[in-house]
């Protein structure tokens, strides 16, 4: 009797031990992000002449990552000052009023009526995370139109939050310039009431902006629609240089009458990359609205990560909270933005002078309707087959919808990087 019942016992736990080594075979490698996955390739390229112009984070004209002035000395202060201790779960509220002032405006009659839901976000891909799970849970039969093209991330985000999903038109591959005409076409033919997401500026990947008339018209339809705007605004003084300047859009909607919602990040314009410093704010009929949408979105991110992080907000708050930390941050910004302004010259100028026989006016012209590209981001215009010649050949990367990652051109290697490009472009 007991041989039979230890013979039972080892075949349940051979049974047992199948059972748990099948849990997972079904799972399948996950497909490389197409934008991280260029700079795991680029490091694993041991060529001394390889160029990453990918990734989209800042660099010197060396190369290298930058940390601002303005967030050294916020560290110094905050060093050893204050304790561990949780934050809210809508975050530091000192940060996120400075915040609410950099996109609403410094004395923004909203922010004085307590008429905006806001919370401290997981940087700008947090705050349209949250915002995605908020669409879903109380407007369950919404869907969300999105330009072509879009950062891809965009897509995953209102995926998983389980929001369906539509486009609508942006860029003229022709032009390399917005397609204006379509896009109002999209937001005309949308049913009432639809949500769209809006690239307050820089628009990522293609570095196209309507110009401000544009905007006006946009605002100007979606009031007739009753569409929803939601902006995000993951650049702002990183595009121009001006902060104000790089929230036209935000404003020209908010003077006409719109409830919007925004996704603001301080990963480009502060450096704070690693940090996840963001800002998810939507604007209410009136402060009683807005208190009941704050609380749901602290709802919404409790089970997510409960609080937010507080090294990074303390550096924001130190920095926009300090009239002259602020001042130097702003003269650090305008850096930045004329460094990658620059480049764009000095690439364009290069490409006409080896006698492309093609057009690179769009990668510095920025005052016409149909061509105007601003910010990090250039897109060149160039096929996914001669990316990867660039790639094969010059060890130059990037992604293959032919996005250049202006901050990651330099001086030193503009020449290289244009003749390459000179060289995959040439007519057959």
């Amino acid at each position: 009797m007991a041989c039979r019942r230890f013979v039972n016992q080892q075949v349940q736990i051979r049974s047992g031990a199948r059972f748990m080594s099948s849990w997972w075979q079904s799972v399948e490698p996950a497909p490389k992000d197409p934008i991280l996955g260029v700079t795991e390739a680029f490091l694993a390229d041991p060529s001394p002449e390889k160029v990453n112009v990918g990734v989209g984070a800042y660099r010197d004209d060396n190369g290298k990552p930058v940390v601002l002035e303005c967030v050294r000395e916020a560290e110094r202060r905050i060093a050893g000052n204050l304790n561990m201790e949780y934050l809210p779960m809508g975050g530091s509220v000192k940060m996120v009023e400075e915040t609410l002032k950099l996109a609403y405006g410094e004395n923004s009659e909203f922010i004085k009526d307590k008429r905006i839901a806001a919370v401290q976000a997981l940087s700008g891909t947090g705050a349209c995370r949250l915002f995605a799970d908020f669409q879903k849970r109380f407007r369950p039969d919404s869907q969300i139109f999105i330009p072509v093209p879009t950062w891809s991330n965009h897509h995953n985000i209102w995926r998983d939050a389980q929001v369906p999903q539509r486009t609508y038109h942006y860029y003229h591959p022709e032009s390399k310039g917005l397609d204006f005409a379509a896009l109002m076409d999209d937001i005309k033919n949308a049913p009432n009431g639809s949500f769209f997401l809006l690239h307050a500026c820089a628009h990522n990947p293609t570095g196209v902006d309507p110009s401000e008339e544009q905007w006006r018209e946009i605002s100007h339809q979606f009031k007739a629609k009753g569409h929803f705007a939601f902006f995000d605004m993951a650049y702002q003084g990183f595009a121009s240089g001006d902060p104000n300047r790089d929230a036209k859009s935000i404003r020209i909607f908010l003077q006409d009458g719109h409830h919007i919602g925004i996704s603001q990040s301080y990963a480009k314009n502060m450096g704070l990359y690693g940090q996840r410093v963001g800002c998810l704010s939507v604007l209410c009929e009136d402060e009683k609205q807005a208190v009941a949408v704050k609380s749901q979105l602290q709802q919404i991110a409790r089970p997510m990560y409960s609080n937010p992080p507080v090294h990074g907000a303390l550096i924001v708050s130190t920095i926009l909270g300090d009239p002259e930390l602020k001042k130097l941050w702003l003269q650090e910004v305008k850096v930045m933005a004329d460094r990658i302004i620059g480049m764009r010259t000095m690439l364009r100028e290069n490409l006409e002078k080896l006698g492309s026989p093609l057009s690179w006016k769009h990668i510095t012209d920025q005052h016409t309707a149909y061509c105007k590209q601003i910010g990090m981001f250039c897109y060149s215009g160039m096929t996914p087959e001669q990316v990867d010649r660039l790639t094969k050949e010059f060890h130059i990367y990037m992604t293959r919808n032919g996005r250049i990652s202006m901050a990651g051109v330099t001086t030193g290697n503009v020449g290289y990087l244009a003749n390459a490009i000179n060289e995959v472009t040439k007519p057959a």
